[in-house]
């Protein structure tokens, strides 16, 4: 895991401008730092190194020097790969898997990506054909960003980077506000800088002298709601999902330095900590946090599983204040502007990881996207189902027994169950909305912009966040199952948008943590993808067949125990006795003022509801962080405390 930025073009002072960008991110890789030039291209890295450690420096170079890479993440199936390419003569030089990558490239182009199994952002600059080729893992595990300047492609594993080109500045985009504050994050390509581009996870740059091309070389995927299944036997489904996950595990041990775990004692991450406990040699160390706050805490279950497995557990208590406290660190991280809390505690969590002296943790990320664990996916389910009788008084009530942790919501009458919900007057046409699933989500979300200035507003002209994402539907996404189609929403926008970004990379390498995914191992996504829906939402109950798999391997209380989505205390957070200087100062009424982004009153009326209103709703929450993390952001990549926006 590492971190890495470079230039295509001709430029001046390259030598000074690669140590200032790989010095802005050397929290990716503290370990190391090289860097590559030549008269039209140059690349910079900061590593963090974990496998072949002796010899995988880099910029790396193949024999013939026509190839030279930068690589951020891990191919976990390198050895495999290694030993294919012996077998045809190919000689290595180091244990890397940087090399193994080079090698491939130089058979096969930019075609040995469908080869590589891993979390990876790479650039690769070809100088027989004088083209650079930047590429990003499948899922979007591992950032790459860039622009365009005075004819010059430049690139960076953090934005932070570029920023340092000169002529390249912090300017929020507008519409990337208006897509965090609708969506929870911006639709790539674009990010919350304007003119800074994201390249989108299975995606790739072919730049030539003049010309820039992106094009994917992957696409998530499910087959037609009508088409029968070939797995209809659970039981042998079951049996091929367990291969495949102890494979995907398997192949996330192999590291050059210990491999610890997160354990937040759910299903996803206790799974993955029970199959790597019996594959290390040593004591399996595990890692979970902690709140005050009984709706947030899990620590029951994290120190049931522990116990069970045997692991060295150690976890950090996130306590009143906490999440405050490095909210300011969480946003320089993030690089964008964000709604929740989340991040914050994860923050805090990879720095523990870094002070037991591991590098790197597996994580039970993405289960939920794969196999179908969110409470949206089961929502959508009881929403068409009260669809179908818009006038039963009995249906909404199963809203309830989806959001057991929200006390608020089990004491709502049936109507405003079926009104917030959307499931009293849904008609055909909104049963066959692509964004039947998220509507309420988007909807809920998209009510915060009550707080958006006239002047944001205007610059803004009606603009549709959800419609954008429409638009950005693939041309089969009609013909899936309404399950997979809701998967898909979550898959390929909100987990690489937001999970994998503002709660997963960023936080981790803030600390030179390497996080691994064993549920997004393509092969394991992609056998996903083909299982009947019920088997993942069986009735009601979420992630059937990984319970399933899950068997024996897990004490019954954490196996059996319905989904409790990760959440942190979110405005009272930042409120209330003891409230840090910089809240006030960046929601005070001039400082918003000034930036012409908010309304400056209705902003002041927030901060105070929310302080003396502990227990606001999810618009006043979900405002008030988004509020606050954007002033952040502008205070920390504009050097000014807010700036106003101009026309997209």
């Amino acid at each position: 895991m590492c971190g890495f930025g470079g230039y295509f073009g001709s430029i001046r002072d390259a030598e000074a401008l690669l140590a200032r960008m790989i010095a802005a991110i050397a929290h990716r890789g503290p370990d190391e730092q090289g860097k590559f030039m030549t008269a039209d291209a140059g690349l910079g890295h900061a590593r963090l190194s974990v496998i072949g450690i002796g010899d995988g420096q880099q910029p790396m170079s193949d024999m013939s020097g026509n190839l030279t890479i930068a690589f951020n993440g891990e191919i976990f199936n390198y050895l495999e790969l290694r030993e294919g390419l012996i077998a045809k003569g190919r000689r290595f030089r180091t244990s890397s898997d940087t090399e193994v990558i080079l090698h491939l490239f130089d058979e096969m182009g930019e075609d040995c990506l469908s080869l590589l199994n891993g979390d990876f952002a790479f650039a690769i600059w070809d100088n027989r054909r004088r083209r650079m080729v930047l590429a990003r893992d499948r899922m979007g595990v591992r950032p790459l960003f860039y622009t365009n300047k005075d004819g010059v492609l430049y690139f960076a594993s953090e934005i932070k980077a570029l920023l340092k080109v000169p002529g390249v500045s912090a300017e929020i985009d507008p519409i990337a506000l208006d897509q965090i504050f609708t969506l929870w994050a911006p639709i790539a390509p674009r990010t919350a800088f304007r003119n800074i581009h994201e390249l989108e996870p299975a995606s790739m740059v072919i730049a030539t002298p003049g010309q820039v091309t992106v094009k994917r070389y992957w696409q998530l995927d499910y087959p037609h709601r009508d088409a029968p299944s070939k797995l209809t036997n659970e039981d042998d489904a079951a049996e091929e999902l367990q291969a495949l996950l102890i494979d995907a595990v398997r192949l996330r041990m192999r590291a050059d330095v210990p491999v610890g775990s997160y354990l937040s004692g759910g299903l996803d991450s206790s799974l993955v900590s029970a199959l790597a406990a019996g594959m290390t040699p040593l004591q399996l160390r595990t890692f979970s946090v902690t709140f005050d706050s009984a709706e947030h805490d899990e620590s029951a279950f994290q120190t049931e599983m522990a116990s069970a497995l045997g692991t060295r557990h150690r976890t950090i208590a996130c306590q009143a204040g906490d999440i405050a406290g490095v909210f300011p660190e969480v946003i320089r991280f993030a690089e964008r502007p964000i709604i929740r809390t989340a991040p914050a505690p994860l923050y805090q969590l990879s720095g523990l990881v870094r002070q037991a002296g591991l590098k790197v943790v597996l994580t039970g990320e993405g289960a939920d996207e794969v196999f179908a664990g969110y409470d949206i996916f089961r929502e959508a389910r009881v929403r068409r189902f009260c669809g179908r009788q818009p006038a039963s008084r009995i249906r909404p009530n199963l809203f309830r027994r989806l959001y057991p942790y929200l006390p608020g919501l089990q004491q709502q009458s049936v109507e405003y169950l079926a009104a917030f919900f959307g499931a009293g007057n849904t008609g055909n046409t909104a049963l066959d909305d692509p964004l039947f699933s998220h509507r309420p989500r988007f909807k809920t979300t998209a009510a915060t912009k009550i707080f958006f200035s006239g002047d944001l507003r205007a610059t803004l002209k009606g603009y549709d966040a959800a419609e954008e994402l429409v638009g950005r539907l693939p041309q089969a996404f009609s013909h899936w199952h309404p399950l997979h189609q809701a998967q898909y929403l979550e898959s390929r926008f909100l987990l690489p948008g937001y999970i994998l970004s503002s709660q997963g990379d960023r936080m981790a390498m803030a600390h030179g943590i390497e996080g691994r995914f064993p549920y997004l191992d393509h092969r394991l996504v992609e056998f996903a993808g083909k299982l009947p829906p019920e088997m993942k939402l069986k009735g009601l109950v979420e992630k059937h067949i990984l319970r399933k798999v899950a068997g024996h391997l897990l004490p019954a209380a954490i196996r059996e125990r319905s989904k409790q989505p990760y959440r942190a205390p979110e405005a009272r957070s930042f409120v209330g006795a003891g409230e840090l200087d910089y809240v006030s100062d960046l929601l005070c009424e001039a400082s918003i003022a000034a930036g012409g982004l908010f309304n400056a009153k209705a902003v002041a009326s927030l901060h105070e509801k929310c302080r003396t209103q502990p227990a606001s709703g999810f618009r006043d929450n979900a405002a008030f962080v988004g509020i606050l993390s954007t002033q952040l952001w502008q205070k920390n990549f504009t050097g000014q405390e807010a700036g106003a926006a101009r026309a997209a």
